[in-house]
C-alpha cells in the first residue's frame, strides 16, 4: 500500500528549500519541486496511458498551496474520466497562440498590404502618398485596433473630420482603408462585410463627394491669346521660361517636363518618350515634336553628369514653382497646366482633328472601347500633324490651311 504523504501547512511549505521533490500531501502525487537556483514549482506526478508524467501546475508562491491542490484535483478528475489533461492543455495553448497570431492591428495590416501591392504603384511618389495618407488620417483612429474588430463607427471616426474639408483626400483614404480591410479578410485576419465600402454602406452615412467637393479647374489662357503670350515668353530668359514654352508646345504636364531626360528624346526621330512612372495614366506616352519644339531643345545647354533637359544653374531639377512663377511674373491669370485646356479649346474651335487625337495628345486614355482601340496605336501620325499645327498657331496666330483628318488615317 503506497505511503500517504503528510499534509503540510502553508507555513511548512514556505520553509521547504532543499533542492528536490517534496510531497506536500492533500492530493496524491502533488509535490513542490525546489531547483538548485532556489526557484520552486508545483508538479503533479501521475500516470497517463501507462506512462509517468510530471504535470506543471505553476510556480510558488504565485500559485498558493490551496490553488495547487485544487488544480491537482481537477487534473486527477480528468484522468479518472479517461481524459488526457496534457492534450487538452496543449490544444488550449495552440488555440491561444493561433488567436494571438491572427490579431493584427490596422497599422500592421496597412503596411503589409502596402508592401504586397508595391508593384501596382505608378511611381515612388504614388507609393509614398498611399501609406502617408493612412499614417496621417487613418492610423490615429484605427492604427492600434485589431482589423478583426474594426466596424463602421471606427471608419466614420477617421473619415468624418476631413470628409467635408478635404473631400478629395478623404475619398482616397476611404478607398485605401477599404483595400486594407479587404486584404485582411482574404489573409484570414477578419471576417464579414467591409465597413469601409461605399455602396450600400458609407453612402448612407456620408454625403456623396460630388455633392460637396468643389471642383477647381486649372486657370487657362483663352486660346486666342496664346500666340501673344508665346511671343512674350520667347523674349524671357531663364530655364523656367524655356520649360514652360516646351510644356505648351508639347501639351505636357509640368512634372513630365521637369523630369524630362535627354535619354528619352529622339531628336532625329522627333519623338519624346515619357516613361509610365511620370504619366498620370500610368502608361508610356510618346510625344511628337514639332519644328519649334526641336529647335528649343537644340538651343538648350547640357550639363555634364546630368541627363535632365531642364536644369537649374547647378544642374539640378526645376521645381514646379519655378515654372508657375513665369506665368505670375508675366501677369497672366493662368497656370502652366491650364495651357493644356487652351490647346483642347483651340483644337475644337480651329481644326478638324477628331477628338480622340487631341485626347491622346493630352495623354487622356478613355476606358471607352472605341477610344481604347485607337489608343493602342497612339494615332502618332495624326498627333504629329496636330502638334505641328499647334506650334504654327502659337508662333503665327493663324491656323494652317484646314484639312480633314480621318481618324483611321495612318492605321494598318
Amino acid at each position: 500500500m503506497p505511503k500517504v504523504a503528510k499534509e503540510l501547512s502553508a507555513v511548512e511549505v514556505k520553509r521547504l528549500s532543499k533542492p528536490g521533490f517534496h510531497a506536500v500531501g492533500g492530493v496524491s502525487g502533488l509535490v513542490l519541486r525546489v531547483k538548485e537556483t532556489g526557484s520552486r514549482q508545483w508538479v503533479l506526478r501521475t500516470t497517463l496511458s501507462g506512462k509517468r508524467h510530471n504535470i506543471g501546475l505553476g510556480g510558488f508562491p504565485d500559485v498558493t498551496l490551496a490553488q495547487a491542490r485544487e488544480r491537482a484535483r481537477e487534473y486527477k478528475e480528468q484522468i479518472w474520466r479517461g481524459e488526457d489533461p496534457l492534450a487538452a492543455r496543449r490544444a488550449a495553448e495552440d488555440a491561444r497562440r493561433a488567436e494571438e497570431a491572427k490579431r493584427v492591428t490596422f497599422e500592421e495590416a496597412a503596411r503589409r498590404c502596402h508592401e504586397a501591392k508595391a508593384a501596382e504603384f505608378r511611381n515612388e511618389k504614388h507609393q509614398r502618398d498611399w501609406i502617408i495618407s493612412l499614417e496621417r488620417y487613418a492610423f490615429p483612429e484605427l492604427g492600434s485596433i485589431s482589423v478583426a474588430e474594426i466596424e463602421l463607427p471606427h471608419v466614420l471616426k477617421a473619415l468624418e473630420p476631413i470628409w467635408s474639408t478635404k473631400t478629395e483626400t478623404a475619398t482616397r483614404v476611404r478607398q485605401r482603408i477599404e483595400t486594407v480591410l479587404t486584404w485582411a479578410t482574404v489573409s484570414g485576419y477578419r471576417e464579414g462585410e467591409n465597413p469601409a465600402r461605399w455602396a450600400g454602406n458609407l453612402e448612407v452615412a456620408l454625403p456623396a463627394p460630388r455633392k460637396i467637393r468643389k471642383v477647381q479647374h486649372h486657370r487657362a489662357l483663352p486660346w486666342k491669346e496664346v500666340p501673344g503670350f508665346m511671343a512674350a515668353l520667347r523674349q524671357r530668359e531663364g530655364m523656367g521660361a524655356r520649360a514652360l514654352e516646351f510644356a505648351i508646345l508639347t501639351a505636357a504636364r509640368s512634372g513630365e517636363v521637369r523630369g524630362a531626360r535627354w535619354s528619352e528624346i529622339d531628336l532625329p526621330g522627333r519623338v519624346w518618350t515619357v516613361p509610365a512612372d511620370r504619366i498620370k495614366a500610368g502608361k508610356e506616352h510618346r510625344v511628337p515634336l514639332s519644328d519649334d519644339a526641336v529647335a528649343l531643345l537644340e538651343s538648350l545647354p547640357r550639363f555634364e553628369g546630368s541627363d535632365l533637359v531642364f536644369t537649374t544653374s547647378r544642374g539640378g531639377g526645376l521645381s514646379d514653382a519655378t515654372i508657375s512663377a513665369v506665368c505670375k511674373r508675366m501677369g497672366v491669370d493662368a497656370t502652366p497646366h491650364g495651357f493644356r485646356s487652351s490647346l483642347k479649346d483651340w483644337a475644337r474651335s480651329c481644326t478638324t482633328f477628331a477628338d480622340e487625337v487631341s485626347e491622346l495628345a493630352l495623354a487622356h486614355v478613355n476606358s471607352d472601347a472605341t477610344r481604347s482601340a485607337y489608343a493602342r496605336d497612339e494615332l502618332l501620325p495624326q498627333r504629329a500633324r496636330l502638334m505641328a499645327d499647334w506650334a504654327h498657331f502659337c508662333r503665327h496666330g493663324e491656323p494652317e490651311a484646314a484639312t480633314v483628318t480621318s481618324i483611321g488615317e495612318g492605321r494598318a
